[in-house]
């Protein structure tokens, strides 16, 4: 077989095997469903609906994923009801991200449905956000752990000083890949990373493996977000749950956006004008993004997320062969070709 069609089988193969990551923990993401059920129960009425409404609102369930398949791929039992629990934790702490960012957003729908703040306004969303934070950390006390705790401690400081990075760098046309690369990995890979490191606590790893998932779920993460910010260009307002070229209708500006601004100073002007006019009025969209795709922008922040995929899958190398770590290595084309 020539490289060329050596490759393109090994693709075939990563994609087939995407399609099955999932399945082989089916039944431990059923029971994630129950846990963060039970989780999300409280004796205040509003808490419990709203509870029940975001854990109905579904989601991929990627980094519970990530905590289980981890935990098994270095040869612990992802079943295991604390396994199973600090999974839960860890989609409760991403649940809570997105209900504070929806709030600073001004988001009206996620997953094509209402959000919670525009539900019940702002004031609940805040708080409710907040008690699903709580609720994270007071069900995380049960492992006794405190490298567990030191990682969800350190992971949720730097998810919010994400968030207030990011507020500082709204409407700035000027941002850096740097900058741009800081937020992301604050906001996004860190909570892969913690879910990746803390299923390999739980499964008995050794340091390297642990490092090794560490690293793993850092890269994943980065290239998942950076996918992310290139289908708000590339994707419908319906496979997307939300609106289409919002990112920029919001202030933020993108690393397709970043790369068009340096290799374009006629586009540089159109994103400014955006920024300032928070609208596609004396800008089209389609102009934008027709600018976007000439100057090879796209393709670039692309290859970029192939860079961060590849970087995870070499990551995996410490790890025993099993269906598991076979899954976790299949995951990063998974992501590079989802469409939502």
């Amino acid at each position: 077989m020539t490289m060329s069609g050596h490759t393109i089988a090994l693709d075939e193969e990563a994609r087939i095997s995407a399609r099955r990551i999932f399945s082989i923990i089916a039944n431990e993401l059923m029971q994630v469903e129950v846990e963060f059920e039970r989780q999300a129960r409280s004796n205040v009425q509003v808490i419990d609906y709203l509870g029940e409404y975001l854990r109905a609102s579904g989601g991929k369930r990627v980094r519970p994923a990530l905590a289980i398949l981890s935990n098994y791929a270095v040869g612990g039992d992802g079943s295991r009801y604390n396994s199973i629990r600090m999974a839960t934790v860890m989609e409760f702490l991403h649940t809570a991200t997105l209900v504070h960012d929806d709030i600073i957003d001004k988001a009206d729908t996620r997953r094509k449905r209402p959000t919670v703040n525009a539900l019940y306004g702002n004031e609940t969303a805040v708080l409710m956000g907040d008690w699903l934070y709580m609720s994270a950390f007071e069900t995380s006390l049960a492992e006794r752990s405190l490298p567990v705790l030191d990682i969800l401690t350190s992971v949720t400081r730097k998810m919010t000083e994400g968030e207030i990075l990011q507020l500082t760098l709204l409407a700035d046309a000027e941002v850096s890949e740097a900058q741009y690369f800081d937020v992301l990995k604050r906001k996004t890979a860190y909570l892969f990373s913690a879910s990746c490191e803390i299923g390999a606590i739980l499964g008995g790893a050794s340091e390297k493996q642990r490092m090794s998932l560490r690293d793993y779920g850092l890269n994943l993460g980065t290239a998942f977000q950076l996918i992310d910010d290139l289908l708000d260009f590339t994707s419908s307002e319906e496979a997307l749950g939300k609106a289409a070229g919002a990112d920029l209708l919001g202030g933020k500006v993108t690393l397709p956006l970043i790369y068009l601004r340096d290799r374009d100073p006629q586009a540089r002007e159109m994103v400014q004008t955006v920024l300032r006019e928070r609208k596609y009025s004396s800008v089209k969209e389609q102009d934008l993004l027709a600018a976007i795709v000439r100057s090879g922008a796209l393709e670039q922040a692309r290859a970029k997320a192939n860079e961060y995929a590849e970087d995870a899958r070499t990551a995996l190398d410490a790890l025993p062969d099993s269906e598991y770590s076979e899954s976790l290595r299949a995951l990063p084309t998974y992501i590079l070709d989802r469409d939502r």
